[in-house]
């Protein structure tokens, strides 16, 4: 069975084990595929990058519920009222 690995860098549970810091560094950036027996097991992502898909993840879905609401009938309300 073939498996898609969806980064440039892949390296091995055992390389992880004996230098994380070391596998993170290697993808320079970009995550790193962890294989598991020539799998992909899972993605190692340095904290930076995994930040930021955050923030692009929440954008989404506060898009997604902008779009939902855009249109409802529009309420104006005073900041004094509430």
């Amino acid at each position: 069975m073939t498996h898609q690995i969806l980064s440039e860098v892949a390296a091995s549970i055992s390389e992880l084990k004996r230098n994380p810091m070391g596998t993170v560094a290697a993808g320079d950036g970009f995550p790193v595929a962890i294989l598991n027996r020539n799998e992909p097991a899972f993605y190692c992502v340095p904290a930076a990058w995994f930040e930021s898909m955050m923030a692009k993840l929440e954008d989404m879905e506060l898009n997604a519920i902008a779009d939902a609401r855009k249109s409802q009938k529009v309420v104006k309300v005073k900041l004094d009222a509430l």
